[in-house]
C-alpha cells in the first residue's frame, strides 16, 4: 500500500477511519497502562485523532507522525493552535501546545527520533497496515522506542476473507509474534462492537471485536 492511497484519501475527504469523538478503548483501559502522567506520547499514523487532545489534557505531550499534511492542519486548527513548522530528516514538524506532530513517513524514524517517547498509543496504524507492511512496522518501528516504554494498542478482529482492508482485522497471534521479542504484551479486553458498529466497517461482516492491548518495551540485553 502506496503512501498515494493515503494522501488520496485525505484529498477526497474518504476518512471513515476518523472518529468524532475519543475512543472507547482509550477511555477505558489508559490508565491501566501505567504510563506516568508527565510521559511523552508517540502517536503513529496519527491523522485527525480526538484521542491526541484526551492525552494532552491528562497532562501528556505527543509526538504525533502522519503522512497527510491535511490532517495535521485540520487537527491544530480544531484545536485553534498555530503551529510553527520546522523541517528535520523525519519531515516537517508542527510544534503547538503540547503537540509536535511531523508530516512524514512513520517507517523512517529511527530510535533518536523516538528517545523521549515513554510511551506509546496505536489505535488506527496498525489496523491500516497490510501483511507484509505490519511486520515491518511491529519488528522496526516499535523496536526504536526506548526500554521501558509503555502503551496501549488498539486492534480489530474480523473474517477477512468477508471485506478488504483497510482496517484490516490483526489477530491476538500476530500482535504477540510481531511484539514478543521486545515487549511484554497483556490483552485487556476484547470486545463485540458488531451490533453498535454505525460506520461502514461493520458492514456485510458476521463479527467485529476491538481488542485493547497493555505494552511495556522489556530493557535492552547488556552488551
Amino acid at each position: 500500500m502506496q503512501s498515494d492511497f493515503w494522501h488520496d484519501r485525505w484529498q477526497r475527504n474518504q476518512i471513515g477511519f476518523h472518529q468524532d469523538a475519543v475512543s472507547p478503548m482509550l477511555a477505558a483501559h489508559w490508565e491501566a497502562t501505567g504510563v506516568s502522567r508527565d510521559a511523552r506520547v508517540f502517536v503513529p499514523l496519527a491523522g485527525k485523532s480526538l484521542d491526541m487532545a484526551w492525552l494532552a489534557a491528562r497532562g501528556h505531550s505527543i509526538l504525533g507522525v502522519e503522512l497527510s499534511p491535511i490532517a495535521v492542519r485540520d487537527f491544530f486548527a480544531s484545536q485553534q493552535l498555530v503551529p510553527e513548522v520546522r523541517a528535520t530528516a523525519y519531515g516537517q514538524h508542527h510544534v503547538a501546545g503540547p503537540y509536535e506532530l511531523i508530516v512524514g513517513d512513520a517507517f523512517a524514524l529511527d530510535a533518536e527520533a523516538l528517545a523521549d517517547c515513554h510511551a506509546v498509543y496505536d489505535r488506527a496504524a496498525l489496523i491500516a497496515l497490510p501483511p507484509g507492511m505490519r511486520s515491518a512496522y511491529l519488528h522496526e518501528l516499535y523496536t526504536a522506542l526506548p526500554a521501558g516504554c509503555r502503551g496501549l494498542l488498539v486492534s480489530l478482529e474480523y473474517p477477512q476473507a468477508q471485506k478488504d482492508g483497510p482496517p484490516f482485522s490483526v489477530e491476538e497471534a500476530e500482535v504477540r509474534a510481531g511484539l514478543q521479542q521486545h515487549w511484554q504484551v497483556d490483552l485487556l479486553e476484547r470486545r463485540d462492537i458488531l451490533a453498535e458498529d454505525g460506520g461502514s466497517v461493520g458492514e456485510g461482516l458476521s463479527a467485529l471485536h476491538t481488542v485493547a492491548y497493555r505494552l511495556q518495551r522489556n530493557p535492552d540485553p547488556p552488551l
